[in-house]
C-alpha cells in the first residue's frame, strides 16, 4: 500500500517518469541487489532524460523549422559545392552562438541554403538553445500586421530574444515603405543579444540596393555583416533537381 501510494504521488506532482520507473524496479526483482542510492539515481535518471527530452522536442517545435528532418550529419560534402567541412563541425559546436557571431550563408536558388541552415539551428536546437526560423518577408509582413492590430511587441519578442535567429530568403524583393527601419530595429535590438543565421542569394555588397535607404542600409549591413562567418555555396546544378534526379532513380 505505502508503494502505490509513493508512484501516486509522483504521478500528483507530475513526476510520471519517475512514477512508472518505480513501478518498474518494483516488479523487477533484479533490482533488489542494487543500493536504494543507485535505484533512486535510476528513478531520478529517467525523469531527468525524459524531461530534457521534452525540452528539446519543443525548442524544435517552436523553431517552426522549414525543413524540420534536416541535420548536419547529412549535409551533401560534394566538391562542386566547396563546403568547407571543418568550418562546418566547428560551427556545429555552437560556438558562434554562445559568441553571438552570425553566419552568412550566400549562394544561388537552389544551392541548398535553406536546408544548411537548418541543420545547423537544428544543431543549436539539440544543445538546447532557443532558436527561430523565419523568412524575411514572412517576417515583415507579421510585423506590420502585428502593428496595424496593436501586437506587435508580442510578435516580434521571440525573434528578438532567440540566442539563434534564422532568416531566410533575406532581402529576395526590395524593401518596401517602413521595412527597412523595422529589420533595422530588429538587427539592432539582437545586436549582441543573440547570433543570426542569413541566407541570401545576393552579396552584401548588393544588399544596399534591395534596401534603399543608404544611412539604414549602411546600419543593418554593418550589424549583420560585419565579423560574420561566410559560406558561399558552390555548384552550378541546383540541389533540387540533383534530389529529384536522385529519386526518380531510385
Amino acid at each position: 500500500m505505502l508503494d502505490a501510494n509513493t508512484a501516486t504521488k509522483l504521478r500528483d506532482m507530475r513526476l510520471g517518469t519517475m512514477a512508472e520507473t518505480f513501478d518498474g524496479q518494483l516488479s523487477d526483482s533484479g533490482y533488489g541487489q542494487m543500493s536504494f542510492e543507485e535505484r533512486f539515481g535510476l528513478i531520478v535518471d529517467a525523469e531527468w532524460v525524459k524531461r530534457q527530452n521534452s525540452r528539446m522536442s519543443r525548442l524544435i517545435r517552436n523553431a517552426n523549422y522549414a525543413i524540420s528532418g534536416a541535420c548536419v550529419e547529412d549535409i551533401d560534402y560534394r566538391e562542386d559545392r566547396n563546403l568547407d567541412r571543418n568550418l562546418i563541425k566547428r560551427l556545429e559546436t555552437c560556438g558562434y552562438v554562445e559568441e553571438r557571431r552570425n553566419i552568412l550563408i550566400l549562394g544561388p536558388t537552389g544551392a541548398g541554403k535553406t536546408y544548411l541552415a537548418n541543420a545547423l539551428g537544428m544543431a543549436a536546437s539539440r544543445k538546447r538553445y532557443a532558436v527561430k526560423y523565419a523568412k524575411l518577408p514572412d517576417l515583415l509582413s507579421e510585423l506590420a500586421i502585428a502593428r496595424d492590430e496593436g501586437n506587435y511587441r508580442k510578435a516580434v519578442k521571440p525573434y528578438r530574444q532567440a540566442r539563434l535567429l534564422i532568416l531566410d530568403e533575406w532581402l529576395l524583393f526590395p524593401l518596401q515603405g517602413n521595412e527597412a527601419k523595422e529589420l533595422f530595429n530588429l538587427v539592432d535590438a539582437r545586436m549582441g543579444e543573440g547570433a543570426s543565421i542569413i541566407c541570401s542569394q545576393f552579396d552584401v555588397k548588393g544588399w544596399h540596393e534591395k534596401i534603399g535607404e543608404t544611412a539604414v542600409a549602411d546600419a543593418i549591413c554593418d550589424r549583420v555583416a560585419t565579423g560574420a562567418h561566410r559560406i558561399v555555396i558552390g555548384g552550378r546544378e541546383s540541389m533540387r533537381k540533383r534530389e529529384a534526379a536522385s529519386d526518380a532513380n531510385a
